[in-house]
């Protein structure tokens, strides 16, 4: 007689889940989130202005011509973003173009506003390198991941690249660096090399964090 076989249990193929899709985020959200970034950024401007610093950017170029002319950092790089705002228009659309002109507008006023609310002490180079670095990259994030930026630089390296066929991180680079070897005639070697700590610091921030399909918005 034979023996019967053990019954082999069935396994059922695991179907996954579909993908959550993206929540929009509302009009308050997103007005804290700009509050939020800008103040982050207005702080970490601070810290590298109380330092004699700078990074790169529009807010770097502020800080070249604040240097040179000794004009409020805010008003520079408010003026300085001016022309950029058309073809942030042409290129990522009205809800961008607005988020990234409140940011602008709203950055400008906390940073002129700055040094009358909050007095700094003497600083060390290399904190306020990393420290501003950190705070510039996280208040970009918040930016970012709501839509919107500080505009400039970025926006005409988009351009370029969707012209051109020019690798856009590549051209942001290229005028960071640019901009930090201009701030040579400003700025003494030794607070030029802080300032690419402080540039670096910044990039490793949003490098890290801001990656494409690991944060989704609408």
């Amino acid at each position: 007689m034979t023996a019967p076989r053990p019954a082999t249990a069935s396994v059922t193929p695991t179907i996954p889940a579909p993908p959550t899709p993206a929540v929009p985020h509302t009009l308050v959200e997103d007005a804290a989130a700009l509050f939020t970034g800008c103040t982050l950024i207005s702080v970490g401007i601070a810290l590298c202005s109380g330092a004699k610093l700078l990074t790169g950017g529009m807010v770097g170029l502020a800080f070249v011509l604040h240097y040179a002319t000794d004009l409020p950092i805010g008003q520079l790089f408010f003026a300085l973003n001016l022309p950029f705002y058309w073809l942030a228009w042409k290129k990522m659309g009205r809800a961008f173009t607005v988020k990234t002109f409140a940011a602008v507008l709203l950055l400008s006023l906390l940073t002129d506003l700055q040094p009358h609310v909050m007095q700094l002490g003497p600083l060390h180079p290399l904190y306020a390198a990393i420290a501003g670095g950190l705070l510039l990259g996280v208040g970009m994030l918040v930016l970012f991941r709501h839509r919107g930026s500080l505009g400039g630089i970025g926006i005409a390296a988009l351009y370029l690249q969707d012209r051109y066929g020019w690798r856009a991180g590549k051209v942001q680079m290229a005028l960071d660096c640019l901009i930090l070897l201009a701030a040579c005639v400003t700025v003494e070697p030794s607070r030029v090399g802080w300032s690419i700590v402080a540039a670096i610091t910044l990039n490793l921030a949003l490098t890290m964090n801001h990656r494409p399909g690991r944060y989704q918005v609408v």
